[in-house]
């Protein structure tokens, strides 16, 4: 095992004064702030002196798992992210692709989940406008949002609290900003009892040639703060997403920002136009750590220094420290850098969108990420170890032995059993994680800006690109189960679904956004996890052809040493060539023939019918075949350019019956019927409700059978015609080898559209 922080050579740096009033630096005080022995060890031998309490604090937050990435980082290299497409990768505010005509799409995802636990609305609000700035700091107007959203089972009050605020936080923000959220996904599972998942991401358009980065350019240039006052909300907000929760987070509030979405709108107007211009070399949001961390990346990025004082920084409250004005997170602020003798420009921009821009330092030629309090300087240290310099490690990963067993369960027990599985069924489809989530983006505006080709309910969100034939689509997707029982095959798992999904709707899967949401670390089980599952996803995404432009590590889910489902979700987008082949989940024409691509299984682990009739997570999670996954992709692909397929949905959870049941209901307002007939010799339970991997359900006119087969077999596809869309008076009814299952199409509709609503209203599952 590697326990020890990579080598940084010793840069000696003049003499800082304590400030009055400081608290003097102890053991207890370093490990208060989440630096080890060793850590700080390394910060005396860059410093060649002891720290300052304000520096302290920087080496603190620039440190932390949040910013630092100090466990994640080597394995993270491991990950493809170039590809002639790519514009930038990571390392900047949000990934950059070129989508064609001149256009390119930013676009990221990032978490929110520590606050969102401690208070779901506010958290989940500011994890929206964080990654709104995150975008158009790049010259991107934010064009839609997705979110991805885990709690515990709603039969617990507190997880219905904690979801309808993270629920109603997201859709305040982005509605007030004027943002479609276009889709994401919503799980319910005991192992995020303690600790919710929020993330949240966004899409950006804008022209190629506008790119602007986050750095500090051009000596003797002006840094000046724009946008909201900085306060005393969120301090350490970085420090405290980098350590696990316990009854003593509630006390941790005031480290929970707050937003206000209406000063964001203003920003992101007044920021594009900044940008465009041309008064401005850089820009950046002031996120995690604020003003410390955007004005080292920027200038450690530049190879510049910075220099502010704290006393012209704007702020909200009397008598803030330097310490307290660096380390705020308060929103809806960015960093901006002037060229020389733009200052008043920027100050008449800002302005006019009734927002403050305050000159606060100055790009210097030194290196040294140096703040003052007027006369007196509180911190000096050299950039480049902040960022660049922060300590790496690599940790021994084992496998638990308890995850190891759950795995290799026997569960051929199932095999045998009832041949009517109507009632497990209807129970599957009252599941919170297969019921319909209109209760969740019902509560979202899906189409302001009139872009959106394909809403919410759907396999992925579909944006059409004005003037223009193509649209861009976008997904996010993981099953934390199947990452928790095998994290390799569980994220090549995500990864292939994420792509299966574009392709559904028309999209070519062109790159991937990651937000890598693991327990502690320092455990050697779950380093593991996160090891295996880096490895499964740099797999996948080599194999795809799908870089990976950036993206977020969050670890320390737990809570009272209890972690999460490892669950590594993957934003994926996808360019649309012609809206005309846009495709959609549901079913459209009484007669249609219904065509399963892929095969079916023996397979049963891992299930939403295991952990719905048997409250069991267990056994092997499905394989990946990743060759056949991108011949379906391919296949998928050519059928909906040709315009031959009525509908197209990919099976996941639920099964093959769900995945039947939901392009039937559709979005409720005219659900059809099915006559389907499975003649596989397979045990009932996996046939209808196991969850092997690569398979589509499409439909298309009876005349097109024979066209759809043929170029499934060309990209050697198994396919086959296994029934026709009914009239809803005709039922829901599957016939397989040992089992008839039928349902009313009425009883149906209300178990999948009431599910959520009555759970949240404390009535319990239909």
């Amino acid at each position: 095992m590697t326990d020890r922080p990579d080598n940084t050579p010793s840069t000696t740096v003049s003499s800082v004064a304590p400030r009055e009033g400081d608290p003097k630096i102890t053991p207890e005080l370093v490990e208060d702030h989440g630096l080890s022995p060793s850590e700080y060890e390394l910060v005396l031998n860059i410093l060649g002196r002891e720290p300052t309490y304000t520096e302290l604090g920087v080496f603190s937050a620039m440190w932390s798992e949040h910013c630092g990435y100090k466990n994640s980082k080597r394995l993270l290299s491991l990950l493809p992210t170039k590809a002639p497409w790519v514009i930038q990768g990571p390392g900047e505010n949000a990934g950059v692709i070129d989508i064609g005509d001149g256009l390119a799409l930013a676009f990221k995802i990032e978490s929110h989940n520590h606050p969102s636990a401690v208070e779901p609305y506010q958290g989940a609000a500011t994890g929206v406008g964080g990654i709104l700035r995150d975008v158009f700091t790049m010259g991107a107007r934010p064009i839609a949002i997705l979110d991805s959203l885990r709690f515990g089972d709603l039969d617990s009050g507190r997880v219905r609290y904690l979801f309808s605020g993270v629920v109603k936080g997201v859709g305040d923000y982005g509605n007030c900003v004027g943002i479609p959220n276009i889709g994401g996904e919503t799980f319910f599972d005991r192992g995020y009892e303690g600790n919710p998942i929020v993330n949240a991401m966004c899409l950006g358009l804008m022209k190629a040639k506008d790119l602007i980065k986050g750095e500090a350019e051009g000596v003797g240039n002006p840094l000046m703060a724009v946008g909201a006052r900085t306060g005393r909300d969120g301090i350490h907000g970085a420090t405290f997403a980098s350590e696990e929760l316990s009854d003593d987070s509630l006390a941790k509030r005031p480290q929970v920002q707050v937003g206000d979405p209406f000063t964001e709108k203003l920003l992101l107007e007044a920021s594009l136009e900044l940008i465009q211009s041309g008064h401005i070399t850089g820009i950046q949001d002031m996120g995690a750590a604020g003003i410390t961390s955007s004005a080292s990346e920027m200038a450690g990025r530049s190879g510049n220094g910075v220099e502010i004082d704290m006393e012209r920084v704007p702020v909200r409250e009397p008598g803030m420290t330097p310490y307290e004005i660096l380390l705020s997170e308060s929103q809806e602020r960015m960093l901006v850098v002037a060229k020389s003798g733009s200052a008043n420009v920027v100050r008449e921009i800002l302005g006019k969108w009734e927002l403050e821009a305050e000159e606060i330092g100055r790009v210097t030629d030194d290196g040294l990420f140096r703040v003052r309090e007027g006369d007196r300087v509180v911190a000096e240290i050299p950039s480049l170890p902040l960022t660049e310099g922060c300590p790496t490690y690599e940790r021994e990963g084992v496998e638990s032995d308890e995850i190891r067993e759950l795995r290799c369960a026997d569960l051929t027990r199932f095999n045998e059993v009832d041949s009517d599985q109507s009632d497990a069924f209807l129970k599957l489809m009252s599941s919170p994680n297969i019921a319909s989530k209109s209760w969740v983006y019902g509560q979202y505006d899906t189409t302001v800006r009139t872009g959106t080709a394909v809403r919410p309910g759907g396999d992925a969100g579909v944006v059409r690109l004005r003037g223009t034939q193509r649209a861009v689509a976008a997904t996010t997707d993981c099953n934390g189960r199947y990452v928790y029982l095998n994290p390799r095959v569980g994220t090549i798992g995500a990864v292939a679904e994420a792509a299966r999904n574009l392709v559904c709707v028309g999209a070519l899967p062109t790159a991937v956004t990651n937000n890598l949401n693991f327990g502690n670390p320092l455990k050697p089980h779950i380093y593991y996890q996160f090891r295996e599952a880096v490895l499964g996803m740099a797999e996948a995404c080599k194999l795809f052809e799908t870089p990976v432009t950036g993206g977020n590590v969050s670890f320390y889910n737990e809570t009272e040493g209890v972690a999460i489902y490892p669950t590594p979700v993957i934003g994926m987008v996808g360019v649309v060539e012609d809206v005309d082949h846009i495709t959609r989940h549901a079913f459209q024409d009484v007669g249609d023939t219904i065509i399963l691509l892929g095969d079916n299984t023996d397979h049963l682990g891992a299930s939403e019918y295991l952990y719905v009739m048997e409250d069991l997570v267990a056994g092997e999670p499905p394989s990946v075949d990743l060759l056949g996954e991108r011949g379906l992709q391919h296949a998928v692909l050519g059928m909906t350019q040709q315009g031959l397929l009525h509908s197209a949905h990919d099976v996941s959870e639920g099964g093959l019956a769900c995945a039947l049941a939901e392009s039937a209901l559709g979005s409720g307002e005219h659900p059809l019927g099915i006559q389907v007939t499975l003649r596989d010799s397979l045990p009932t339970l996996p046939l209808l409700f196991g969850e092997a991997q690569g398979r589509v359900v499409v439909s298309c006119d009876a005349r097109s059978v024979d066209e759809v087969l043929t170029l499934a077999k060309r990209h050697g596809v198994p396919g086959r015609a296994i029934g026709t869309v009914a009239p809803e008076d005709e039922g829901f009814r599957i016939d397989g080898r040992a089992t008839t299952l039928e349902v009313d199409v009425k009883v149906l509709t209300d178990r999948f559209f009431g599910a959520i609503p009555n759970l949240m209203n404390g009535a319990g599952p239909s």
